[in-house]
This record gives structure tokens, C-alpha cells and sequence, in this order.
């Protein structure tokens, strides 16, 4: 007999406002431990210097993580000149020191410069790997070794506020970008040393601190707490919604494909605007069954959601 999981069958996203001081799997614990949930994962890690942002999925809203992880994400953050520090935020060791403090006609000249597709060197103290071993682990070993650029995007940088030893920044970016990263080198662009001591996430593409919940606030729910949850699709808003019919869905949901072959089923697609190698969210009665993906007249399943 198959051994019963603990906790109670629930599907659906979190939108939390992490807190400072814990890891992104701490948060996510604890959203699990507070709505006795049978399972859980996260969509994008916070550091425990930042705060904002982390959805967290549970249930069969896990499947649709990597879709959560592709969204654009904003934050606002806080560089303060004139030291260069190891792990390129607050807690690290200070490597370098400069009595350089640009202007703020010198910053919005320089942030341009970091929009659009750019090159990046991640820093030494992150997850990247190295001959199969993180990063942080080598650094934190004083091992030396080099990180290569990576190409990242950056849709927008703008500035916030200045003051005499910071700046306050927003900056809209795709997948892989590192904040810490960006700190650094617009301060190496401004002749000076720069590192983040401030971050907080304000959106994961539909997840955004307008309508986010706090742990605090999600525990005083009490048995209340699902109610804070956002449906399944909400990480899939982006994705075109496919209608499909009752007899379709039993296909959908023991793996078998669909044959779009009629003039109705094309109009269907059409309607939709769906073409050939999207995928698609397949809906039953407004509820999602699975993510299928067109290869010609075939509706072929991806993920199937056991709701």
C-alpha cells in the first residue's frame, strides 16, 4: 500500500512578502507548516539580506514553477559608494575602498549603459558552478577561480533617490541577473566601488507587493489561510488558454493526445491564438487540466494538473 503524504491536498500560489534574516526554503517552509500543505516549492531565490517577492506553489501549482521563474522580476535597491565588498552586499569583507562619490547627472548617464542585452560576471559568492562545485563554497574555501560573462536582460534601471554615500534604484530584469552583479559594476563604470546594502523584490512577473501576504499575516489567518491562495494559472498568464470539451479532458488527463482534424477544432485554435509549437493552457469549464502543445493536428499533453 502506497504511504499516505502528510499534510492536506492543497493546489495553488502564495504570494509572499519574504521577510529579512530567512532563507527563501525557510519562507517556504513555514508557508507549508501554516496551511498544513502536502507539497511545496518556490519560483526564484531571495538571499536572507533581501526581502519582497517569493511565490511560493503548492500542490500541483509546482508543475508550473519553471513558468513563474521565466517572468521578468523587479526590485528596488540600495548601493552604497566607496567600498568594494567580497560577496558584493553588506555582509561581506571589504576588499577595497575609494573616496569617489559620482553625482547624480554621472548615474543617469551611466544607466543606459545596462539596459537591454548585456554581459555580466556573476559574483564569486553565488550558486553558479564551477567544475561541478558552487561558487560560495570555493570562495568561502579562498580558492581562486574565474567566472565567466553570462548574457542577461535588463528592461529597465531607473533611478529612485540619491543621497550623499547611496543610491536607491528600480530595475526591471529577466531570468539569471544578478543585482549584487549590477551594483558592482555600475560603480566600477563611475569610478568608484559600490555594493548593495538594500533589496527588496516588488514583482515576479503577475505576482506583485501590491497584493502580497505577510508570514505574519498568513499565520493569524489561521484555518482562513487558503483563502490567500491565487489559482493555479496565475504563474501562467502569459500562455494562451485553449477550451477543450468534457470527452478531451479524460484524454488530457490519462496522456493521451487530441487530433485537431475539423474546421470547428481549427477555429478553435484560431480563436484563441494559438499556432503551431505553442503551448497552452487546456481549460475545462474555466479549471486548468494541462499544459499541451500543438504539433499540427496533435494536442499533445505536457503537464497534466490532478485537480
Amino acid at each position: 500500500m502506497a504511504r499516505r503524504k502528510k499534510g492536506q491536498k492543497i493546489d495553488g500560489w502564495i504570494n509572499l512578502d519574504k521577510p529579512l534574516g530567512l532563507t527563501s526554503t525557510q519562507a517556504m517552509a513555514k508557508v507549508r507548516r501554516i496551511l498544513d500543505a502536502q507539497k511545496a516549492g518556490h519560483a526564484g531565490t531571495l538571499d536572507p539580506l533581501a526581502s519582497g517577492i517569493l511565490p511560493i506553489a503548492l500542490g500541483e501549482a509546482t508543475k508550473t514553477i519553471p513558468f513563474a521563474q521565466d517572468h521578468l522580476k523587479t526590485y528596488e535597491f540600495t548601493v552604497t559608494w566607496g567600498e568594494q565588498r567580497d560577496t558584493d552586499d553588506s555582509e561581506g569583507e571589504i576588499i577595497a575602498r575609494s573616496d569617489e562619490r559620482p553625482t547624480q547627472d554621472a548615474i543617469i548617464a551611466a544607466l543606459p549603459a545596462f539596459i537591454g542585452d548585456i554581459e555580466q560576471i556573476p559574483p564569486k559568492f553565488s550558486a553558479i558552478k564551477i567544475d561541478g562545485q558552487r561558487a560560495y563554497d570555493l570562495a568561502r574555501d579562498g580558492e581562486a577561480f574565474e567566472i565567466k560573462p553570462r548574457e542577461v536582460y535588463i528592461e529597465s534601471l531607473d533611478l529612485l533617490a540619491t543621497r550623499e554615500n547611496e543610491v536607491d534604484l528600480t530595475m526591471t530584469c529577466g531570468k539569471g541577473t544578478y543585482v549584487r552583479a549590477l551594483a558592482r559594476d555600475l560603480a566600477h563604470a563611475l569610478g568608484t566601488y559600490g555594493y548593495i546594502s538594500a533589496l527588496k523584490r516588488t514583482a515576479v512577473g503577475p505576482f506583485a507587493i501590491k497584493n502580497a501576504i505577510s508570514l505574519e499575516k498568513l499565520e493569524e489567518m489561521g484555518i482562513n489561510a487558503p483563502q490567500a491562495l491565487l489559482p493555479l494559472e496565475t504563474a501562467l498568464d502569459d500562455i494562451p488558454a485553449l477550451a477543450i470539451k468534457e470527452g478531451e479532458t479524460a484524454d488530457l488527463r490519462n496522456g493521451r493526445f487530441l487530433s485537431f482534424v475539423s474546421r470547428a477544432d481549427f477555429a478553435r485554435l484560431e480563436q484563441s491564438g494559438i499556432e503551431q509549437h505553442d503551448e497552452a493552457l487546456a481549460l475545462y469549464n474555466g479549471q486548468p487540466v494541462a499544459l499541451v502543445e500543438i504539433e499540427g493536428p496533435k494536442i499533445k499533453p505536457v503537464r497534466v494538473f490532478n485537480i
